[in-house]
């Protein structure tokens, strides 16, 4: 499949989609670097969010604008659009379909974005259905793991915490299994492990992986150290929480059982899950993991744009 309109979920990308696309990334590092692009002049992007967010709605909206395109939307869409009155999803992506070229929703629900598509007239991009999934986020990570060590095949990726309702997790291994020799090691409290289903499919695609609790273990073995927050948010109860809460830190401590070329990535934003001490480390890449969402979302949004011609 080289093709792509609607960006949905992880699992709708194959190797050869994915190579295209980071080439197209690599690609946009420099029109941004030249400052941007008059690509899509005449087009519009609405970004609708019903979750709050810094990096995914900043990084889509200074994508549009570096390819030459407008932005329209809210942040608060729970509150600023016509669903608080009890509008149903699909007539608000009817109408906003009707205003714009494409549409970029991140909702509370699980697959909000496959009913979006479904009556959208113009692209949708799922910029993060509740704990299901978040595949723009997944592909930015995957891509910085690309450009940092070379290549993905072979790797070593421990991913890190709140694994049941951490979305980019789910992405993130559902886009491993297009490589061969990738290992996975699952780092969580026992209430919020990785979900049956993530683990089904990886049995169906082969890919190796391990579930354990013990990230001292694995320190001086995992390439890439994908830390994430414990979403205190999407919890059930308060108790709940606090059984996972702050069991895993990356500090200074742990750093020295790292190999020296290893990888530190976190989706953001952190929580106190990495230690401010971390930031200076040469591993430490999430500032730079963020800044490659630009680049990739300025990838999607022109394949989605073009096909949509």
């Amino acid at each position: 499949m080289t093709t792509l309109y609607h960006v949905l979920g992880a699992k709708q990308f194959d190797r050869e989609l994915l190579d295209k696309l980071f080439g197209s990334a690599k690609e946009m590092e420099q029109v941004a670097a030249r400052g941007g692009a008059q690509r899509f002049p005449n087009k519009i992007m609405s970004t609708l969010f019903f979750e709050a967010s810094t990096r995914t709605r900043f990084s889509f909206e200074s994508a549009m604008h570096r390819l030459g395109g407008r932005v329209i939307g809210t942040e608060n869409a729970s509150q600023f659009s016509s669903t608080i009155k009890g509008e149903t999803l699909e007539d608000t992506i009817r109408i906003i379909a009707g205003y714009s070229d494409l549409i970029v929703m991140r909702h509370t629900d699980i697959g909000a974005a496959k009913r979006a598509a479904a009556v959208s007239g113009v692209p949708v991009i799922n910029a993060g259905d509740g704990s299901g999934e978040h595949p723009t986020q997944a592909l930015l990570d995957l891509y910085t793991i690309q450009k940092e060590f070379g290549g993905i095949e072979g790797l070593h990726i421990a991913m890190i915490g709140d694994l049941t309702y951490g979305r980019t997790v789910h992405s993130l291994s559902y886009l491993l299994a297009n490589y061969r020799d990738v290992h996975i090691s699952f780092i969580s409290p026992d209430n919020v492990r990785i979900p049956s289903y993530v683990k089904q499919y990886l049995d169906e695609k082969g890919v190796s992986y391990e579930e354990t609790t013990d990230l001292t273990g694995l320190a001086g073995t995992a390439d890439v150290f994908y830390q994430t927050r414990i979403q205190k948010e999407r919890f059930p109860s308060p108790e709940e929480y606090s059984k996972a809460e702050g069991q895993y830190i990356i500090d200074r401590k742990l750093l020295e059982l790292m190999k020296r070329q290893a990888l530190i990535l976190h989706p953001l934003p952190r929580a106190g899950e990495i230690h401010p001490e971390v930031d200076d480390d040469p591993r430490a890449a999430y500032f730079r993991q963020a800044q490659n969402g630009l680049y990739i979302r300025m990838a999607l949004i022109e394949k989605c744009l073009t096909e949509q011609a």
